[in-house]
């Protein structure tokens, strides 16, 4: 008997192997049949059922309807034979009854037939159900077909990537229908709850359908036929019929994601020149070909032309020549930035400069002057003047991300993610939070939401704040420009590798700890190659630039507000201030009582300046911040941290920008003639309480320490629980204490 008529017998069975009765509600299953048309989907259906099939339309449509039963073992199937169709965009009436049965009929699983000779085409139709959440079968059709074409497919390979059973078969013979069909049936009885599969659809997108999937969920918006995500990728689409079913279950939230999908949609036609439906297929399609490379399928004799994104593909996504690419374009990137922003950078801390002197002429002496010469324009100023090399920085990761070359990046790293305990997914949150220097912790958090293991995501939220974000940027140009001058490329370039490593020693230590588990399938999205265009660019990199400025012009001025307030009172007691006031006075009647020309001079102006810093530094010791930082300072002295460092990395937990801020002010007001202020970088240079190993200590403790305030707010909506918050702050404040008085240590020892 062939196995094509061994799927339908008449007599059914009642006992399972071994004598075991069956319950009654596992001898049933309801399974649907998917596929392309001309896949063979409709052979395979009579393969299974025979002549045990009911044939009629779907209520309203002239769409025909076919049922059939057959008998797999001991489960008595139902089989729905859906309409052939290429997707599940609410286009044709076959694509609209196919999506209605699989939402609305629940069917335990999918049987999705599929042209082994077109898997690139077919998958499409896969990817699709399994982001409905439906588990999924996939039976590689036409395999004989195949074979004499001398292709070859890996089926155990492309079942791992997509988390899915897949089986071979031919229809036509019977040839494998009865293995694929049992697979369906157990792994959706095992899958009843499948997470859906979340494809990540680019930085555009992903924030926008995260909004969207909160105010669905919040709402309960469909839930009983759809899961959220699905319903706002389908709005984003422009899915009418989906719009329509929102509308009228939910007025306001209809109009609020209405809103959103209106700004995405005019941004990216503006950046990208395509529409949102155009750019979900080119990340699905990219999906798709990052599950088919490296093995999957291979061909014997002649191959097709490649297409120019598979002949690009061979170049830099290389095992060999692949990374070293990408840290060469890496290095470029950061010696770019350094030689052409230094420049620009040079003119707006003149332009700072020449602000404070003015406001200096201007302003009467007292508190107003010191609040905003010293407060708000030496703190905020020494941010800003990194803009333009932060600009550039943004123009490079802009063209990165939307070339298609950012995921070759992730697709690259994650070949050293399996070691430490990581999902390959984990690439994306980490670049996005600065694995490529520039980026932000706040959506790389929001960016793990696409890892399905716990355990996994948790361990990537609790290290991707060491990625170098663009908010500890103004840190680390400060310092190598100071102590590593010629060297700020090679400086930069060595953080950011020294961020990952962190990440990733991390979580291998929390992955093998606290946070067991075993790691999950791992399936990188690779979209096409673009050329960017300009337009693109410059906008990509004036949001990132205009947010970083926003953040500069409210939250740094608040926190420069009170970080000056806090090294201004309390003020010193008169009786304490005598005596240098005492001694600057006679210094200075010295001074008065010489001739202009005279040789003693010179000797008096550096003693009345050394006096002048010795009182400007007595009071901000006195200040309530000169207190903490110097309470602070037998600890963190190991790290060649004094009081101002102190402050500053306090102000840091705030917003890591708040570090160049807060000691911008701790040294304008250790000044006391606005005429003798120099840059932050020059101060620095000059005080003899720095070196090169503090700058390298400084470095690495701003790199490692606890994350800013909203990162760490986010975090506790990501892991749900505070305690991790904590875990976060004292573990990694911990491990860059380790880490900077190591490198302090050494530094020390091997620069004097």
């Amino acid at each position: 008997m062939s196995q094509a008529s061994e799927l339908h017998p008449e007599t059914p069975a009642s006992e399972g192997k071994g004598g075991r009765v069956i319950p009654l509600h596992e001898r049933k299953a309801r399974i649907a049949l998917a596929g392309n048309p001309n896949s063979g989907k409709t052979t395979a259906f009579n393969a299974y059922t025979g002549s045990r099939q009911h044939v009629g339309n779907y209520p309203g449509v002239t769409v025909e309807k076919k049922e059939g039963v057959f008998r797999l073992d001991d489960t008595e199937v139902t089989l729905v034979d859906l309409p052939g169709t290429y997707s599940l965009t609410a286009y044709s009436a076959e694509e609209i009854v196919t999506r209605e049965v699989l939402s609305r009929e629940t069917p335990l699983a999918v049987v999705d037939v599929v042209d082994a000779s077109a898997l690139e085409r077919n998958l499409l139709l896969t990817v699709q159900i399994m982001e409905m959440g439906i588990p999924v079968a996939l039976a590689l059709n036409m395999m004989d077909e195949a074979r004499r074409a001398g292709m070859h497919i890996n089926s155990e390979m492309l079942g791992r990537r997509l988390g899915v059973p897949v089986g071979e078969t031919v229809a036509r013979t019977g040839e494998g229908l009865k293995e694929i069909m049992a697979a369906a049936v157990a792994f959706g009885r095992e899958n009843a709850r499948r997470e859906p599969l979340r494809i990540s659809y680019g930085p555009d997108l992903d924030p926008v359908i995260a909004e969207m999937e909160t105010l669905l969920t919040e709402r309960r918006v469909l839930e009983q036929w759809y899961r959220p995500r699905w319903i706002a990728v389908k709005l984003l689409e422009g899915d009418e019929r989906v719009r329509e079913e929102v509308r009228e279950a939910a007025p306001e939230v209809a109009e609020k994601l209405q809103d959103l999908h209106d700004v995405v949609s005019a941004h990216i036609r503006a950046t990208l020149n395509a529409s949102t439906e155009a750019i979900i297929a080119d990340y699905r399609y990219g999906y798709i070909r990052g599950v088919l490379s490296a093995g999957v399928i291979s061909r014997e004799g002649h191959r097709d032309r490649m297409a120019l994104t598979d002949k690009l593909d061979k170049v830099f996504t290389n095992a060999l020549f692949g990374p070293l690419i990408m840290l060469g374009i890496l290095y470029v990137m950061f010696q770019v930035t350094f030689d052409v922003g230094a420049y620009p950078q040079g003119w707006v801390e003149d332009g700072f400069g020449w602000l404070g002197d003015t406001l200096s002429d201007i302003l009467p002496e007292g508190f107003l002057k010191s609040l905003v010469v010293s407060g708000i324009i030496d703190g905020v100023g020494g941010v800003v003047s990194f803009v333009p090399l932060i600009m550039i920085m943004f123009l490079f990761v802009a063209f990165l991300e939307d070339s298609g070359y950012m995921a070759r990046i992730a697709y690259m790293v994650d070949r050293v993610f399996r070691a430490f305990g990581l999902h390959g997914c984990s690439v994306m949150p980490y670049i996005v939070a600065g694995g490529i220097a520039g980026g932000c912790a706040i959506p790389g958090v929001m960016a793990t939401r696409t890892l399905r293991s716990p355990r996994e995501k948790l361990a990537t939220l609790l290290t991707l704040p060491y990625m170098a974000c663009g908010a500890k940027l103004p840190v680390f140009l400060l310092v190598a420009g100071v102590f590593f001058p010629g060297n700020e490329a090679v400086t930069l370039f060595l953080l950011t590798l020294a961020g990952w490593a962190a990440a990733l020693l991390t979580a291998r230590l929390l992955r093998s700890t606290v946070i067991r588990g075993e790691s999950t399938p791992f399936v990188m999205e690779l979209p096409p190659y673009r050329l960017p265009t300009l337009r693109s660019l410059l906008i990509h990199c004036w949001e990132r630039t205009w947010m970083y400025l926003k953040k500069a012009g409210t939250v740094l001025v608040a926190i420069s507000i009170l970080i000056w307030a806090g090294m201004t009172f309390p003020t010193l007691d008169p009786e304490a201030a005598a005596p240098y006031e005492q001694r600057i006075g006679a210094l200075e009647d010295r001074l008065a009582a010489l001739p202009p020309d005279a040789a003693e001079a010179a000797p008096l102006n550096e003693a009345i300046e050394q006096a002048r810093q010795e009182l400007g530094a007595a009071e901000l010791r006195h200040s309530l911040a000169g207190r903490v930082g110097s309470a602070l300072e037998p600890l963190t002295r190991p790290a060649g941290f004094d009081w101002r460092t102190n402050i500053a990395m306090l102000a840091g937990i705030a917003a890591k920008e708040a570090v160049v801020a807060t000691l911008g002010t701790a040294y304008s007001l250790g000044e006391q003639d606005p005429e003798d202020a120099a840059p932050l970088a020059a101060r620095i240079a000059a005080d003899p309480g720095w070196s090169r190993a503090t700058g390298l200590a400084l470095m690495l403790f701003v790199l490692l320490y606890s994350p800013c305030f909203v990162t760490l707010v986010v975090i506790r909506h990501e892991a749900g629980s505070w305690g991790w918050v904590a875990f976060s702050m004292l573990f990694s404040t911990g491990l860059a204490y380790a880490v900077a008085v190591t490198a302090y240590q050494i530094g020390s020892r091997v620069w004097g």
